[in-house]
């Protein structure tokens, strides 16, 4: 492995690069006269919601006007979020999208740490306040979300003329690869982080195979036998439930009773842990769950899987991603060997469950098969990032004979926030300069010695806050 990863690193320094401009992390003058607010409004169809100060950027939140269908811009439009940190327009730009809402909060992407550069954030259309009115649920696909980035990108290109590159993490890193494939000409890289790659939804046997050998045997056996006596003491932890829902006003309509909710949350368990936690976590699970209180294992439970998950209250930001779930990006299946068949009344809900049922939806399995494909055989210039521990990453995306100058890692001991700085060196260093390289700012020293790369751009505590946001429901 080791001589591998050498000969890719020497191999860098023939590939021809995209630029051999220098790499100084200090802003050169703007370029023109107009201020960059100004340029950023006089593109039709952009307004400003706010304008917030960080030192050495600019951060604006804005709102675009989008077409409903991109492939009939006539029938109507709507407002999408967008979000920039303008730094200067002399750097490379980093397209982010989270595959959610946006972040109003200034944040950098590891990306735009790296090559030191102006980000642009999209939120996800039809997740709010970026949803149509009414909401044609139809037009709620890969391809129209895609459709969303190529306009944005087309609108900005002609303030930010330099390199491009998409990324996001877990649904964003789905979004920056859908994007990649249907507008292929448009970004100079791609860096998607635990991007889940769920080709054939009904073959899920790689999750099991991940919770049969993931972390160590005394932290699995932890972790499962919390799960199975949250189900054993169904009956007395569920009056506890009924009080909690009712003490905060939760409702279970959508997804159809209290019962049906409690045992979502309960099978989300183990995933949740590996998820959002390290293997060193396991010290806080209940190390004798069967003499545990039952104090003890609901606070547990919700403290990973969190009980208000699948309560119309909890459901309701997510109704945009389980209807994408349950239409074209799949769902994962799993089993539990280690609980018996008594416990289980209902098994891993599909999305349909998690979609108030006014809105039709139907299951389109080309979907992923051809974006599958079309990596496999046509990536240029992209890096996956995965994590050894992750869930989402046991169905990863993978390049074939076709592919160029793309890679895909994986983060030794990572959870669902597995990045590039948790690569082993020779990967880090790697993927640091294949990112410079695509950014056009990779200097020469970099282009001859690929493993001297670092981030161009000094860490900065809150601009780089990068934890996993704990969601609590089983989503990427």
């Amino acid at each position: 492995m080791r001589k591998a990863l050498r000969w890719l690193l020497a191999l860098t320094v023939l590939i021809g690069t995209l630029s051999t401009a220098g790499a100084a992390t200090a802003a050169e003058p703007e370029s023109g006269t107009a201020d960059i607010k100004e340029r950023l409004l006089s593109i039709p169809g952009m307004s400003l919601v706010e304008e917030k100060p960080y030192t050495g950027y600019r951060f604006f939140v804005l709102n675009y006007t989008q077409p409903v269908d991109h492939r009939r811009p006539s029938k109507g439009t709507f407002q999408q979020r967008i979000t920039v940190l303008h730094k200067d327009v002399s750097r490379p730009t980093v397209f982010f999208t989270s595959g959610y809402n946006v972040s109003t909060t200034p944040r950098r992407s590891e990306p735009t740490q790296i090559v030191d550069g102006n980000q642009v954030s999209l939120e996800y259309r039809f997740f709010t306040p970026s949803r149509p009115e009414p909401a044609d649920w139809s037009k709620l696909d890969i391809w129209q979300a895609a459709s969303d980035q190529h306009r944005v990108f087309k609108a900005l290109k002609g303030i930010y003329d330099k390199k491009w590159i998409s990324t996001g993490g877990s649904k964003g890193g789905m979004t920056a690869t859908y994007y990649e494939r249907f507008y292929p000409r448009d970004m100079d890289g791609v860096v998607a982080y635990v991007a889940p790659n769920d080709v054939v939804n009904r073959e899920d046997s790689a999750y099991d195979r991940f919770f049969a050998t993931v972390g160590t045997k005394e932290c699995r056996d932890r972790l499962n036998a919390v799960q199975r006596e949250a189900l054993v003491r169904r009956e007395q932890l569920e009056k506890k439930y009924s009080a909690f829902a009712e003490e905060n006003g939760l409702t279970f309509t959508t997804i159809g009773s209290l019962d049906k909710a409690y045992e979502a949350t309960v099978l989300d368990y183990v995933w949740g842990f590996w998820q959002y936690n390290l293997l060193s976590g396991c010290d806080q699970i209940p190390a004798d769950a069967k003499n545990a209180t039952d104090d003890e294992i609901w606070d547990s439970v919700d403290t990973i899987a969190g009980f208000s998950a699948y309560a119309d209250q909890g459901l309701t930001t997510y109704t945009p991603y389980y209807y994408q779930a349950g239409t074209q990006l799949g769902a994962p299946t799993i089993h539990f060997p280690h609980i018996e068949k008594k416990y289980i009344r209902y098994g891993y809900q599909p999305p349909r469950n998690f979609v108030p049922r006014d809105i039709p939806m139907r299951f389109q399995p080309q979907a992923m098969r051809d974006v599958d494909t079309w990596v496999r055989h046509n990536a240029r210039h992209m890096l996956f990032v995965n994590g050894e521990n992750d869930p989402w990453s046991a169905e990863p995306f993978r390049v074939g004979k076709g592919a160029k100058d793309s890679y895909v890692f994986t983060a030794p001991g990572m959870n669902h926030g597995a990045n590039v700085a948790g690569l082993v060196p020779e990967q880090k260093a790697l993927a640091t300069a294949r990112i410079l390289d695509w950014a056009g700012v990779a200097s020469g020293t970099v282009q001859a010695d690929p493993r001297s790369a670092k981030p161009l751009a000094k860490f900065d505590a809150k601009l780089d806050k990068r934890d996993v946001q704990r969601e609590m429901t089983l989503r990427p």
